[in-house]
């Protein structure tokens, strides 16, 4: 067998990875968040449960404060998002996930659990779990950062 070429490596990963979030917004956009795009999943994940302001964001995201707020601007615009007043100061504004922004998050953890459950189908559980396995041997141990849309120069 010959031994593949080192940029295949890359571009396999990047096509699983397309596959999936392809996936993920085709069904998000049956169950009612069809305005969703990949960069507002980072965006609503760098969010999180308990808020962030714009400033946070930007660091989470790798961009600037005002690129992190054009995409809060979207994100109210959609009603996945909104600003309140920072109970620490009343000077900034936090952002925080609405209902909307919640139920598209919990939505996409259970559409994945279903594609991880039909990758599991057509490699077999213990490949799968080997997949996996190499690939957290693999990445960093600072864990997964979510600013890829910034390192595409997005």
């Amino acid at each position: 067998m010959r031994k593949p070429p080192g940029f295949e490596l890359p571009l396999l990963l990047f096509a699983g990875f397309r596959s999936l979030i392809d996936r993920l917004h085709a069904e998000l956009a049956v169950q009612g968040h069809p305005d969703l795009r990949p960069a507002h999943g980072f965006a609503m994940q760098a969010i999180g449960a308990q808020g962030a302001t714009a400033s946070d964001m930007g660091r989470r995201l790798g961009v600037s404060k005002q690129a992190a707020g054009k995409t809060v601007d979207r994100l109210a615009a959609l009603g996945y998002a909104e600003r309140v007043e920072d109970a620490a100061d009343a000077r900034r504004k936090h952002v925080r996930l609405t209902p909307r922004g919640v139920d598209a998050l919990a939505r996409s953890a259970a559409i994945f659990d279903e594609l991880r459950a039909t990758w599991e189908k057509s490699l077999g559980a213990q490949r799968l779990q080997q997949v996996e396995s190499a690939l957290r041997t693999m990445a960093p141990a600072e864990g997964v950062r979510l600013d890829a849309a910034s390192w595409f120069g997005m």
